[in-house]
């Protein structure tokens, strides 16, 4: 598996306005986009840092993984997963699935900016959250 680069850093906010604010105002970190990805029940809105995005999550439905992981951290959210870019997903899935790592996702599906994305199991990666991204 080749990992190219950080691709971007996942930050489940309760409200995607207010969080932009911040990191337009107090960071100076411009936010370049907004989507909904209604498949993840989320709303994304992409902040460009050098080669790598922050991206703000906002869950739009109760039953979102985003809005449940707001849920567990005390209604603050924070950094709900890392992302690394791969040359070639439907490898890198394989990879991890023939070394016995635990895949979210069996094949890739297709996330925010119409990257393919597939999530490692947490249990597996000590804790975090993967998430592995081709554009």
């Amino acid at each position: 598996m080749n990992i190219k680069r950080v691709d971007h850093i996942g930050i489940a906010v309760p409200n995607l306005d207010d969080a932009i604010k911040f990191y337009e105002d107090i960071l100076g970190i411009k936010c370049e986009g907004k989507e909904t990805v209604v498949e993840q029940k989320v709303n994304v809105a992409f902040l460009p840092v050098g080669d790598t995005e922050i991206e703000l999550l906002e869950g739009t439905d109760e039953n979102s993984a985003i809005y449940k992981y707001i849920q567990k951290n005390s209604g603050r959210g924070g950094i709900q997963h890392i992302a690394l870019n791969v040359d070639s997903i439907e490898s890198a899935i394989q990879e991890f699935k023939d070394k016995g790592y635990i895949m979210l996702d069996n094949t890739f599906r297709y996330g925010a900016g119409g990257a393919k994305i597939a999530f490692c199991h947490p249990k597996g990666t000590y804790g975090t959250l993967i998430e592995l991204t081709e554009r």
